[in-house]
């Protein structure tokens, strides 16, 4: 049944009389919105997730990809790239990209439209884009602090990662990493930002007082994302061409653990359950989401979702994972309870990056 219908049913109810408002009030869902980049065809798709109904697609730039909403849920930050679109480098036989002729498979500059970069800023009352600020070269994922005062950005092609001060426009500080910075997370503290790099599989840890970099760790095969467990206490990463996840210290900043993921996975984003029992990983090419026991780092089971998974979102309730699936243009809504698809949401032409923002 619809649950937008559902919600509506209920809500009259409780004016007509029929049931208590307490009982109203704690049946129904409280809104949000899913908001999807879509790389290929530059725009935002934003989703009521009352009913998985397409509410506006928004133009924001050239193949935006990183995306997350201001922390009181009025503004959407996009990072919008201008270098061109390319497949995944090839493998050798131990899982690490080929690099050919000192390029990165994301960066050839010579093609780059750099005038496009930046990170776009979208006004979610109105659905419109506002302005697009200066983030350092080749935005890709960033992370924003939990007073919304700053961002932290990662620039693909310079391999460094940009502190940008939301409220100015200005980029306070650049600090120097390796190849391809790709996956930006705060610790739940604020007090740290982990930036990994793909090419040789650094993961990077910069005090966001300081803005220095502190710890540096290596786990290898494309490392895409960070996630955290909610005291901050422990991490894990994903690494992609390695088809592995990563459990870390995430106070003395170390890996404590190497875990196999099922035959055929690359890994590629990360959503964390609120209560940290749970972690989601996207598979990329393996075509399922796979669900990890924190506790004991294993693999309780694996979700079917179709060609190449990769941002995820969960709903404020915990009850809904959305998938963005770049190859079939659309969003993987699933039953988290039953871990079963329950509605196939169509974007715009490639999605990227999954933000959920409550109303």
């Amino acid at each position: 049944m619809n649950t937008g219908f559902v919600r509506s049913l209920i809500l009259a109810l409780a004016l007509a009389g029929l049931i208590p408002f307490c009982f109203a009030a704690e049946t129904a869902p409280a809104p949000f919105w899913v908001c999807v980049s879509n790389e290929r065809s530059g725009d935002v798709t934003v989703i009521d997730g009352s009913n998985n109904s397409v509410i506006a697609t928004i133009p924001v730039g050239k193949r935006p990809r990183g995306v997350h909403p201001s922390p009181d849920g009025k503004l959407l930050y996009v990072a919008l790239s201008g270098s061109p679109i390319t497949g995944p480098p090839a493998l050798d036989a131990q899982g690490n990209p080929i690099q050919r002729k000192g390029k990165d498979d994301d960066d050839d500059d010579k093609n780059a439209d750099h005038s496009a970069d930046g990170i776009g800023v979208v006004d979610l009352a109105q659905k419109k884009l506002l302005k697009k600020i200066p983030a350092g070269s080749d935005p890709e994922q960033f992370a924003v602090s939990a007073d919304g005062t700053h961002l932290y950005i990662a620039n693909e092609d310079v391999a460094t990662a940009s502190i940008l001060n939301a409220s100015s426009g200005k980029v306070e500080h650049i600090i120097p990493v390796k190849k391809e910075p790709e996956g930006v997370t705060l610790t739940p503290d604020g007090k740290f930002f982990y930036v990994t790099c793909e090419t040789g599989g650094e993961v990077f840890v910069i005090d966001t007082a300081s803005s220095k970099s502190i710890a540096q760790f290596t786990v290898g095969g494309r490392p895409r994302s960070v996630a955290f467990l909610p005291d901050g206490s422990r991490g894990f990463v994903p690494s992609e061409s390695a088809g592995t996840l990563h459990y870390i210290d995430a106070i003395n900043h170390k890996l404590l653990k190497t875990m196999q993921l099922p035959p055929g996975s690359r890994p590629m984003g990360t959503a964390m359950a609120a209560d940290g029992k749970k972690l989601y990983v996207s598979t990329g090419r393996g075509g399922s989401v796979c669900v990890i026991d924190t506790a004991s780092q294993e693999v309780l089971s694996t979700i079917k979702t179709g060609a190449r998974p990769w941002g995820l979102g969960i709903s404020p309730d915990g009850k809904t994972l959305y998938i963005a699936k770049g190859p079939s243009n659309d969003v993987a809504v699933i039953d988290l309870a039953t871990e079963k698809e329950i509605a196939l949401v169509k974007a715009g032409e490639g999605p990227w990056g999954v933000a959920i923002v409550p109303r």
